[in-house]
């Protein structure tokens, strides 16, 4: 497992990424920078977000995390885990025969080597700090609050 990431921070982007995926088919993330006082995700778009968009963002992610869904994992076979999952992300050094998937509830699931919360209502609340759009590049910032 990959240390000193911020379960919290970490369980978010989960959720960030599917929120993504699933309201512009843009797929996750295609790289991040995770830490405890503020993060960031960058996708492949074709926009600027407008102030409506960054809302609807929000308000999802702190549905999901609302909800609170378990946050569970479970090994898999690896030649299963190619079929259902893109693996790109994960070092070669960190697949062996079994790949480890996180899922937040039914919303996400993803081969994953960090820590999560156990539960999302110990996310805190998610907030979408600034966003930027350059050359087909959307980058968002977030951070978590916590005293809510």
């Amino acid at each position: 497992m990959k240390e000193n990431i911020y379960p919290p921070m970490h369980t978010a982007e989960h959720i960030l990424n599917q929120t993504m995926a699933r309201f512009y088919d843009c797929g996750r993330s295609f790289s991040a920078h995770i830490e405890k006082k503020k993060s960031k995700c960058d996708y492949h778009f074709d926009h600027a977000l407008t102030v409506d968009e960054i809302k609807k963002i929000e308000d999802q992610v702190n549905k999901i995390i609302d909800d609170n869904l378990s946050v569970t994992e479970e090994m898999i076979e690896l030649e299963e885990a190619k079929q259902k999952y893109n693996l790109s992300r994960i070092p070669e050094d960190a697949v062996a025969d079994q790949v480890r998937i996180v899922k937040v509830g039914d919303y996400d699931a993803v081969p994953c080597l960090g820590g999560h919360v156990k539960f999302t209502k110990e996310i805190g609340r998610f907030r979408i700090i600034s966003s930027d759009y350059n050359d087909g590049v959307l980058r968002i910032r977030y951070k978590l609050l916590y005293n809510f």
